[in-house]
């Protein structure tokens, strides 16, 4: 046992619990400003979230996206190709991605003389945490500053059987024990979307069932209809304003009753209605630590009410995003060890980039329009479709179209939303543009390769 207090002459001693995105990332920082990091995982080194479900999602989404333009290769002015899955040569694909990237996060964290745990840890004090090893060794730490990134976990309610085989959680699903002929997906928000797009390109006969009256409630309107559009012309079965009550499987097949009565039948069922933090058995009641509905309440230096205890990731109750957990990492890193003493910035969540890969992609960022007008707020909006783009053309596929939201008065871009493809990619220039202050006559004047669909983004700065 570490008997020594935290206070002491040295390094500041850093323990961070949890090495995903924001653990790994605030490890490696601090150890390059000179801490003594030690940092406790129990699964997987680049956090399970992120390697286990956001890494293998896309790459599945790639391989059926691969197969989709196989299928269309006539559009192309190809011979009809024929193809088909190879699900073990997928299975092995995504396990060597992560194999892969996982030796990455290891050896980079070991390059800089990061301690690496395999276990669990729990604090017993405000600056102590025990460490249960998966040999069963137990150890005890002493620290100056503690960061918690523990991630988080998929919601499963009470009326739903989890079996892993039939009845499946996102977890459960990179890849699931076998590809279902006839998948139920339950939730229609980002990840259950991007699921119905991925078994979909598959061959899966999907059926999504949606609580309310349109898919991704909480997105533009105009963006959630292009990809109901999307689903509809691709043979997914969409359940409007139905709400799962329960799911009944015999071993061979599944069915799930709607509170409306409604009852959708199929070979597998997957559940995405959401994640809970992993904050049990942290010991946070111990250290003192304040969380409301289980998440870690911080300040805009990602910290507890507790000065030394930080948090990150999605324990954080921030945006569930790999890029907020980075960049709350290495914020948490120059903050404790003292470089925001000088001016710095701090994160500004409502300026994060998001994606959403589906089939045309959609990827926003900043002020939305409908909360705008919800709001109240004074905005200009203007929107160019891909169709006029040359490039789009010559990709075969026009869907889409891009949509800035700027101040009427500054023309300064405060947001905007992208349906197409390659609109994960095609973000950046607005959450640049929405991050530095830019305004619309700054990307005007920008002069955008052609042909390129990055064009459009010019075209409705203009």
């Amino acid at each position: 046992m570490n008997h020594e207090r935290p206070g002491a002459e040295g390094p500041k001693r850093i323990v961070i619990i949890g090495g995903g995105p924001g653990g790994t990332t605030c490890a490696t920082h601090a150890a390059r400003l000179g801490a003594d990091v030690t940092l406790i995982e129990k699964d997987i080194v680049g956090g399970a979230a992120h390697l286990l479900d956001c890494i293998p999602s896309k790459a599945m989404i790639a391989t059926g996206g691969a197969m989709s333009a196989m299928r269309d290769a006539t559009k192309m002015g190809l011979a009809k190709v024929d193809v088909e899955l190879d699900f073990e040569a997928l299975r092995t694909r995504i396990v060597d991605i992560e194999d892969r990237l996982e030796d990455s996060v290891t050896s980079l964290l070991q390059s800089q003389g990061v301690r690496l745990i395999e276990g669990t840890g729990r604090m017993t004090s405000p600056h102590d945490v025990e460490v249960t090893r998966l040999t069963g060794e137990v150890e005890h730490l002493s620290a100056d500053v503690i960061v918690l990134s523990t991630g988080s976990r998929p919601r499963i309610p009470d009326w739903a059987p989890v079996d892993k085989v039939r009845v499946l959680t996102t977890r459960d699903a990179y890849p699931p024990p076998e590809l279902p002929t006839r998948l139920i997906v339950i939730g229609s928000g980002v990840t259950g979307v991007e699921f119905v797009h991925m078994f979909n390109s598959f061959g899966s006969e999907v059926t999504l069932i949606v609580s309310r009256q349109q898919v991704l409630p909480e997105k533009d309107p105009e963006v959630a209809a292009v990809l109901e559009q999307s689903f509809l012309d691709r043979g997914v079965h969409l359940l409007m304003g139905a709400r799962a009550e329960s799911i009944e499987s015999d071993g061979q097949s599944v069915k799930v009753k709607c509170s409306d009565g409604r009852v959708a039948e199929g070979s597998h069922v997957l559940l995405a209605i959401g994640s809970i933090p992993n904050s049990d058995n942290l010991g946070l009641e111990a250290a003192g630590v304040k969380t409301t509905n289980g998440y870690v309440d911080i300040d805009h230096n990602c910290r507890s009410n507790q000065p030394h205890i930080y948090a990150a990731g999605d324990l954080s109750g921030k945006l569930p995003l790999s890029s907020v957990a980075s960049t709350q990492g290495r914020k948490i890193a120059e903050h404790v060890m003292g470089m925001h003493s000088l001016p710095h910035q701090h994160i500004d969540y409502d300026k994060a980039a998001s994606a959403i890969f589906t089939d045309p992609e959609i990827a926003d960022v900043g002020v939305a329009e409908s909360d705008a007008f919800a709001e109240g707020r004074k905005i200009r909006v203007t929107k160019v479709p891909f169709s006029v783009s040359a490039k789009a053309l010559i990709n075969n596929d026009s869907r889409g179209f891009v949509k800035i939201v700027s101040d009427p008065a500054t023309g300064v871009v405060l947001g905007g939303s992208i349906v197409g493809r390659h609109a994960a990619e095609l973000i950046s220039v607005l959450a640049l543009a929405a991050s530095a202050g830019l305004t619309v006559r700054d990307l005007v004047e920008s002069l955008f390769v052609h042909p390129a669909l990055a064009e459009v983004v010019g075209e409705a700065a203009e």
